[in-house]
Order: structure tokens, then sequence, then C-alpha cells
């Protein structure tokens, strides 16, 4: 009997997860920009080999002190991604020492009792002062990879060690299957990568991206519609920018980014509206 399972990927903000992620399903399914929490929500990837199917969870990053109503929501989804898992992938850098959102994570995962690997990435690094701490942490930890999620090392040995700790069970998808998430919120993700992208320190957590319409045209083009909410006027000009260079930028990248991908001409119809609410459907 094949095995099949979940794997849930935690770590705090920006070590990696998504990068990872991305990395051992081959494709892009999670945003990576360097903003810390760019992933908002609990996103799956798949793989299915011979060995079985490997079904990967990647959380939002905890950020320290964080204290608004969105925060709050991605820590409780992180929490919930925890539940029903088969093997915890805890991803740690070593160029960042420990503190407050790294002590949240181990007493997060300390208490369940499932398989856990401890990740340590971005090895191929020069300057990793902390690695040596993490290497401590072994002991606690069913196996210990360290990989490199951006260059590809041990990313095959780590598969390897999931799959060694994987239960037995049925498929949940389909074999040529990589991501379980929906089209319009793959590109509603891919738009935001990008608006992360162009303003990134400038840029509010504040700000969200919804698909409303996926539709091939008889010329065969794609045409998608898309919306960006923010809660603030300034926020707004921001990212239209001016003239409008600004939003016209995003779309362009984004544009270009999803016509290698489909392999056809791509029409993005990208507006930009004021919101105060939005977070709410985060509840």
């Amino acid at each position: 009997m094949s095995k099949s399972g979940f794997v849930v990927m935690i770590g705090r903000s920006n070590v990696g997860k998504s990068t990872l992620m991305n990395s051992i399903v081959g494709s892009k399914i999670a945003i990576t920009t360097p903003k810390p929490q760019t992933t908002r929500l609990p996103i799956q990837g798949i793989i299915t080999r011979d060995e079985g199917q490997i079904v990967f969870v990647d959380t939002p990053g905890i950020l320290k002190g964080a204290k608004d109503l969105l925060s709050k929501r991605l820590a409780e989804a992180v929490r919930a991604s925890l539940e029903d898992v088969d093997i915890i992938a805890y991803i740690v850098d070593p160029t960042r020492e420990i503190g407050q959102e790294e002590r949240e994570v181990m007493r997060m995962i300390e208490e369940i009792d499932k398989p856990k690997v401890l990740v340590i990435n971005k090895v191929d690094l020069e300057h990793k002062p902390f690695i040596d701490f993490y290497r401590d942490l072994s002991e606690n930890y069913t196996a210990t990879v360290e990989v490199s999620a951006l260059r590809g090392t041990n990313v095959h040995r780590l598969v390897e060690t999931f799959y060694e700790y994987l239960p037995e069970g049925i498929y949940y998808y389909p074999e040529h299957q990589l991501t379980n998430m929906p089209n319009k919120i793959w590109l509603a993700e891919l738009i935001r990568e990008k608006l992360f992208l162009r303003l990134r320190q400038e840029l509010p957590y504040t700000t969200h991206v919804e698909v409303t319409e996926v539709e091939e045209r008889a010329n065969g083009m794609m045409y998608v519609a898309a919306t960006i909410f923010t809660t603030e006027d300034r926020y707004k000009r921001m990212i239209i920018g001016q003239g409008g260079r600004g939003v016209r930028e995003i779309g362009q990248s984004t544009r270009k980014e999803l016509e290698a991908v489909m392999g056809s001409k791509v029409f993005l119809d990208l507006n930009v509206e004021v919101n105060t609410h939005w977070m709410e459907r985060f509840e």
C-alpha cells in the first residue's frame, strides 16, 4: 500500500517556507517576497511519486508582537493547520538569532505527538552565526535536515525523510495535481506578490487582492479581472502611482509571468479600491 499524508510547514516570518515548498513541488505554488508574512492563507502543494503522495501545507509566519486583527487571524490559521497533520516540518533560519517569534513556534509544536523534522534552511549563505544553536536542538526532533530552499540543496533528501515517516494511506488528490488552490486564489496571490515586490516596505499589510473573473475569450486570450483592496485613500494613491504607473507595472509583471505559465496571451483588468472592512473576511 502507498503512503500518503499531510506535512505542515511552520516557522517564523521569512525563514523560507514558501520558497521551500515551491522547490519541493517544482512549481510556483506560494508567493515569495522579502517582506515578512506574505503568506496569508494555508496553501497546499502536492507531490505524488512511487513512494506515495505528500500534501504540503504552507502556513503564515509568526510575527513578533503582532496585535492587529489580521495578524491574529493569521496566528489562528497556523494553529488550525497543526490539527490532523502527519508530520511537522519546523523551518529555521540560522542567520537570525532566536527570539520571541521562534519561542512561540516551539511552544505551538512542543506537545504535538507527531514526527517533527527540523529543517535548517539557508545553509548556502556564508554568514550563518546561529547554525550551531539550531543544530543543538536536533535531539528534540525526529530528524534534522539542512537545506537551501533557494538553490535546492538537500531538498531531495528532505523529501525522502518525509516519505520515511509518512503513514500508509490512499491518495487525496489526482496524481498530476500540484495544488488544491483554486485558480482565482492562485492568481490573486500572484498579483499580491508583484504588489509586494514593487512597493516593498512602503506597502501596508492591510492590502488584499480578489480575482472576480477568469475567462478564455474567443480569440484564445485569457481575460482576468481583479481588484486590489486597501484601507485608506493614501494607500490607494501609493499603489496606483503617479499617472497610474504603479498599477500598470504591477499588471505588466503579473501578465508576463502568467503568459509564460499559460502559453497564451493574457488581458489583466486590474483595479484598486478602498474598503476598510476587507479584513473581516478572515473572521
